[in-house]
């Protein structure tokens, strides 16, 4: 069982039959009144985000998610479509589901998956992955002394600001949970 005092972001308790990984928690100490605790939460099953308060003590069961390895196959407009490595079976996930994580998603890629009570919820994905400039206006020399950037769109489709020095064809190193270049790869 987790209490408020054990909510950290990311972990995932289990709030009127779903569950949910805290995405954002504060307690609170009004001057008057006893304190409670703000979450925002995100639900695993449809992506949605809400707002609770709790009050201090409350007690959940913590959401027992097992992590399998997928690999992401292809996606078809509204549905992405991933195999489980151990037994080849396909699971679809919306992009409700999935939320942010379409933007980082190459084919082919290996992957965690979340899995709930036998049905995948949602994907754990690494920290960094590296993908490939595929659109970005060339870098003018001598135009990096202001410290400026450039938009640059990714082969997945996502578009981020990248340093003048970065060209089309270039390798980078994103960070999956700020969406923010790191390096060239």
């Amino acid at each position: 069982m987790l209490s408020t005092n054990d909510f950290k972001n990311g972990v995932t308790l289990e709030y009127e039959g779903e569950v949910y990984p805290i995405i954002e928690f504060q307690h609170v100490k009004p001057g008057k009144g006893a304190a409670f605790v703000r979450c925002k939460l995100r639900n695993m099953q449809n992506g949605a985000v809400i707002e609770k308060t709790f009050n201090p003590g409350d007690k959940f069961p913590k959401g027992r998610v097992d992590k399998r390895e997928y690999q992401y196959l292809y996606n078809d407009d509204a549905d992405y479509h991933f195999m489980d490595m151990e037994t080849y079976d396909q699971s679809i996930m919306s992009v409700e589901q999935l939320g942010d994580a379409v933007r980082y998603l190459k084919e082919n890629m290996i992957i965690h998956v979340m899995i709930f009570h036998g049905k995948p919820i949602g994907l754990d994905l690494p920290n960094t992955v590296e993908l490939e400039v595929i659109e970005t206006s060339p870098g003018i020399k001598g135009d990096t002394a202001s410290g400026g950037s450039k938009p640059a769109t990714l082969e997945t489709g996502y578009i981020i600001q990248v340093p003048f020095f970065i060209n089309t064809g270039d390798i980078l190193q994103i960070d999956t949970r700020t969406g923010q270049y790191l390096k060239r790869a």
